[in-house]
């Protein structure tokens, strides 16, 4: 009876376990999910997960994560000829694996990751633990983030 017990809060546990984990997207270290940094527009396609949006300019075309759709005049994801999948912007309740999120405070990302320094551009930036090859950017407004990304050193594709 004990047995039967502890097994069936143990099946409950990994469920909600399980459950919290597709509530709880991570953006990190490598991508999102299937959808990876350096991927060709083919094997990004080949995913099923991501929908091309606008044919882009200058070797860059714009994408979406199906998952999360992007208004009309912006785009989740960006693949460059160059280097292939240069960038995913994180969706509202996607979280890097340090927990950081749209919403999350100055303090917070200062907390998750001490390193960070401010760009030129006014962004907070650093090198994703994890994956030296690329980079997180977060917008930060009035103390909270507003936007932020990850991608590839290399990019091609914005500022």
């Amino acid at each position: 009876m004990v047995g039967t017990s502890l097994l069936a809060c143990s099946l409950l546990v990994s469920g909600a376990t399980a459950a919290n984990a597709r509530t709880k997207p991570t953006l990190g270290p490598h991508g999102y999910g299937a959808v990876k940094l350096g991927m060709t527009v083919k094997q990004a396609k080949s995913t099923g997960k991501v929908v091309k949006k606008s044919p882009g300019n200058d070797g860059c075309s714009g994408w979406d994560l199906k998952q999360f759709p992007t208004p009309e005049d912006t785009v989740g994801v960006h693949i460059s000829s160059k280097v292939g999948l240069a960038a995913v912007f994180a969706a509202k309740g996607m979280r890097t694996p340090a927990g950081i999120k749209i919403g999350s405070t100055a303090k917070q990302v200062k907390a998750a990751y001490p390193r960070i320094k401010k760009n030129f551009h006014g962004f907070y930036s650093i090198t994703v633990p994890g994956d030296k090859e690329a980079y997180y950017t977060f917008r930060v407004t009035r103390g909270k983030v507003t936007e932020y990304a990850i991608a590839l050193n290399d990019q091609d594709c914005f500022n």
